[in-house]
C-alpha cells in the first residue's frame, strides 16, 4: 500500500480530529512556539504502520536537502528569509555556514550548495567553513559539479576575518564536542553547537515528544496512542559485558510485553518488536532491529561490532529501546517511509526514503537507500479544506516542539534570538 495515495486507518483518523478542532489546534501550536527556542530547520522520519503515525527520528543538523523537490525548494527561500528576520532583531547580511568535514561525500557536499543556495536566494551573502583550523582553502565539487570553498573556521583566520559574518548556521551535528573551536566563537549560532550529538540524548527527545502528543491530543480530542512512539532509557550500556547485555535483554522482553498488553487493548494483531538504538546517534549508526531478549544475549559479531562505536569513533555507553513501527508506504515495490524538513515552526518539504532491500520492519535509513520526490503539496487533501499534510507535517511540528523543550531542558540559549509566535511577520 502507498499511504501517499491511499490513507490509512490511522492516518484518516488522525486527519479527521485535526480537521474537526483545527483552530484549537493552530491556537495551541502557537502558543507554545511562542515560548520556546526553535532551530532554523529540522528533519523528522516518519514511520506510518497503519494502526499510527509517529516521528521515530528528529535531526537538528539535517543532510539532504538537496532531496527535497523543487517546488518546495522555492518555497524554502522565503522560509529562509522569514525565519531569520523574525528571530533575529539586527542586521544580517552575511551568513557563516559551518559545515561536516565530508570532504569526500559529493552528495554531501549538494546538501551543503542547496543550503548555501537557498540561503543567497533570500539575500544573504554565504560563506562556507569547517570547524577546524585550515592553512588554506580547500575547494571541493559537489555530485553535480558545483564547486565548493571551505575555509578555516576560526574568527582569527583570514577567511573570516575578511568576510565578518553576523550569523553563523550550522549542519555540522557535533558528534564531537570540538570544545577548542566552540569556545572562540563570539557569533551567534544557529542551531547552537550545544544541541550537537556529544550531549543531547534521543531519549530526552522521545520523552518531550510523547509528552505533546499527549498535549496535542487532548486538544484534538484523540487516543494518544495514535501517535506515541514508546522509548525507554537504558543508561550504562557496555556492549562487551554479559552482565549489561543481560540485563537489556530483560528490559527489551519486559518493554515488549508491555507494548503486546497495549497493542491487545487497542486490537491490534502486530507483534511488537523493537529497535535498540545509541542514545547519541545520527547516521543511522547504532541501531539493531530486535524481537525478544534472547537476540540481545544471542547478538552476533557483526550486531556487536554495529552497537560498539558511533560516529566520530565514539563508544556507545547509552541506548534507547524504542517500539517498532512497521511502514505500510511503498513506492514501486520497496518500503519507504517520508521525511519531512522544516524550516522554523514551517513545514518545508521532503522526500521518501526507499530501501528495495529492506523489509516494513527494518530501519531504512541504511546504506542502499533510495531518495524518491515527495513535495508538501503531495500530501495535500482537499476533503473539509484541510490538508492531509497535517498528519505526517502535524507529527514533524511535534518533533519541532519537542526540540525546544529539549532545549529549554538543557539550559541552551540561542544567543540574541528573539522568541515569537509561529507565523509572526
Amino acid at each position: 500500500m502507498n499511504t501517499l495515495n491511499s490513507p490509512t486507518g490511522a492516518q484518516s483518523l488522525i486527519h479527521k480530529q485535526i480537521c474537526q478542532n483545527f483552530s484549537e489546534i493552530e491556537k495551541w501550536f502557537k502558543d507554545k512556539t511562542k515560548h520556546l527556542a526553535y532551530p532554523i530547520y529540522s528533519s523528522y522520519d516518519i514511520r506510518d504502520s497503519g494502526y499510527k503515525v509517529t516521528n521515530v527520528d528528529a535531526n537538528i543538523y539535517p543532510a539532504g536537502f538537496n532531496n527535497i523537490c523543487p517546488t518546495d525548494k522555492e518555497t524554502a527561500v522565503e522560509l529562509f528569509r522569514k525565519y531569520i528576520t523574525v528571530h533575529y532583531k539586527f542586521p544580517i547580511k552575511k551568513i557563516l555556514l559551518i559545515t561536516e568535514e565530508h570532504t569526500k561525500n559529493p552528495y554531501y557536499l549538494e546538501n551543503v550548495y542547496t543550503i548555501s543556495d537557498l540561503i543567497r536566494q533570500a539575500g544573504y551573502e554565504v560563506r562556507l567553513s569547517f570547524p577546524k583550523d585550515l592553512s588554506e582553502v580547500v575547494q571541493l565539487e559537489s555530485v553535480t559539479g558545483h564547486i565548493l570553498q571551505f575555509g578555516s573556521g576560526f574568527e582569527s583566520s583570514e577567511w573570516i576575518q575578511s568576510f565578518k559574518p553576523d550569523l553563523i548556521i550550522s549542519n555540522n551535528d557535533f558528534s564531537l564536542a570540538l570544545q577548542e573551536w566552540g569556545q572562540q566563537i563570539s557569533h551567534p549560532m544557529n542551531p547552537p553547537r550545544e544541541l550537537g550529538w556529544y550531549q543531547r540524548k534521543k531519549s530526552r527527545y522521545f520523552k518531550n515528544y510523547n509528552l505533546l502528543v499527549d498535549e496535542f491530543s487532548k486538544v484534538a480530542l484523540m487516543d494518544p496512542f495514535l501517535m506515541r512512539v514508546e522509548t525507554e532509557e537504558f543508561s550504562n550500556f557496555e556492549i562487551n559485558s554479559d552482565v549489561s547485555r543481560n540485563e537489556l535483554a530483560e528490559r527489551v522482553d519486559h518493554f515488549l510485553n508491555n507494548l503486546k498488553l497495549k497493542y491487545k487493548e487497542q486490537n491490534i494483531t502486530q507483534d511488537p518488536f523493537c529497535f535498540v538504538k545509541n542514545n547519541a546517534g545520527t547516521y543511522g549508526l547504532g541501531v539493531v532491529k530486535v524481537n525478544s531478549g534472547a537476540e540481545v544475549k544471542e547478538w552476533t559479531y557483526n550486531a556487536r561490532k554495529k552497537m560498539k562505536a558511533a560516529k566520530g569513533g565514539r563508544d556507545i555507553e547509552a541506548v534507547i529501546i524504542q517500539e517498532g513501527i512497521p511502514s505500510v508506504v511503498t513506492s514501486g515495490n520497496a518500503s519507504a517511509e517520508p521525511v519531512i524538513y522544516m524550516i522554523g515552526c514551517e513545514l518545508a518539504g521532503g522526500f521518501l526514503r526507499t530501501h528495495a532491500d529492506k523489509s516494513s520492519t527494518e530501519s531504512l535509513n541504511s546504506p542502499g537507500a533510495v531518495y524518491k520526490k515527495l513535495c508538501v503539496t503531495d500530501l495535500m487533501d482537499n476533503r473539509n479544506k484541510c490538508p492531509f499534510e497535517n498528519v505526517y507535517g502535524w507529527s514533524a511540528k511535534l518533533g519541532l516542539l519537542a526540540i525546544g523543550l529539549e532545549a529549554q531542558d538543557m539550559n541552551i540559549e540561542f544567543e540574541r534570538y528573539t522568541k515569537a509566535e509561529c507565523g509572526s511577520i
